[in-house]
């Protein structure tokens, strides 16, 4: 197990370089370039039904949880708080400094990979893990703190690239990203877009960079009460949106939908 201080360790032996410096070269990003991957035959999860190899499963768990199940049978729950509903242990956490709502100083020892936003020894964390058939990598944002501060690279935005799909967490984001910040996400098929209208950012600014990321599917979440449709108003004909009575979506990279659509699972 490789460790990180403050409580959290992050698994996988030989397969994983959790913080860049510590093993091997870090693996070579495929959404920052156009690419797919082989997608033939199939694997049978350990949850749900089978899926083939283009496959990914995304399951909305509760507030700003999401869980990602690749072909391989690896299982991510992003900004896990210690609820998986009546999941398994996932076999990769990962979290966010915000709020506690969005980490948990105590998870599930079965999870083999626990992989925080945030540096616990201060400045950047830098992850670039390749776990099965999935590699994740973050980029940092900033928090706000007392006083109006802000606390430097305490928020991750997680790319997890699989299947040939670029899908994105962005956390409890506080503030627009930079141009260097749309550098280093790169492409993103699938995007988690917390739209709480201000515990994060505004609707208004928050929808303007979903516009700018041109995901093909955006997954709201940490909605905490607002309207959904005070976030669905601020986009033009260029989106569609659609609301599902099923808390699973199912994406491959040759069925995203060819208009950004923005598709709000059940219990959002």
């Amino acid at each position: 197990m490789a460790g990180i201080a403050g409580g959290f360790s992050a698994g996988g032996g030989d397969k994983t370089q959790v913080i860049s410096g510590e093993a091997e070269a870090r693996p070579v990003s495929q959404c920052q370039a156009v690419a797919s991957l082989p997608n033939e035959g199939t694997v049978r999860l350990a949850v749900g039904e089978p899926l083939t190899r283009e496959q990914v499963r995304i399951s909305f768990i509760g507030h700003s949880t999401y869980l990602v199940e690749t072909p391989e049978g690896i299982t991510i729950a992003t900004d896990y708080n210690g609820y998986i509903g009546g999941n398994a242990a996932p076999t990769v956490a990962t979290m966010n400094k915000a709020h506690s709502s969005h980490f948990t100083l105590q998870p599930d020892p079965a999870i083999e990979n626990v992989l925080p936003g945030w540096n616990p020894n201060g400045g950047p964390i830098d992850h670039d893990v390749v776990i099965g058939d999935t590699y994740i990598r973050n980029v940092t944002t900033d928090i706000r703190s007392g006083f109006g501060g802000r606390e430097p690279d305490a928020n991750s935005i997680f790319i997890f690239e699989v299947a040939g799909l670029c899908i994105g967490h962005l956390g409890h984001l506080h503030h627009e990203l930079e141009d260097r910040h749309i550098a280093e996400i790169g492409r993103l098929d699938v995007v988690m877009v917390p739209i709480d209208g201000g515990l994060t950012i505004g609707h208004e600014k928050m929808s303007e960079i979903v516009k700018r990321l041109r995901a093909s599917v955006i997954l709201p979440m940490h909605r905490r009460g607002t309207s959904i449709n005070a976030f669905l108003d601020l986009f033009g004909s260029d989106f569609a949106h659609e609301f599902r009575s099923e808390d699973t979506l199912t994406v491959t990279l040759r069925n995203l939908p060819k208009q950004p659509t923005i598709i709000i699972l059940n219990g959002v």
